[in-house]
């Protein structure tokens, strides 16, 4: 479990700065008519941007890897 933990670091802390970014925004800005997906409820709106906040953590990895290798070729 640690290596696995160690392995995702990256991808664990977007997830976790995405999960505290949906909390706040659904708590600063939220839906009031309790019908929008996302930011009706903490819950969704915690995992839609945990999720999120992985997602793009991943991307710029690839791309990070992507110009390393790039550099070395050149």
């Amino acid at each position: 479990m640690k290596k696995w933990i160690i392995k995702n670091k990256k991808y664990l802390i977007g997830a976790s700065i995405g999960a505290v970014s949906g909390y706040a925004y659904w708590y600063y800005v939220g839906c009031s008519t309790g019908t929008c997906m996302f930011t009706s409820d903490p819950v969704n709106s915690t995992i839609y941007f945990a999720v999120t906040g992985a997602v793009v953590v991943g991307t710029l990895e690839i791309n990070t890897k992507e110009r390393a290798h790039a550099k070395r070729k050149s």
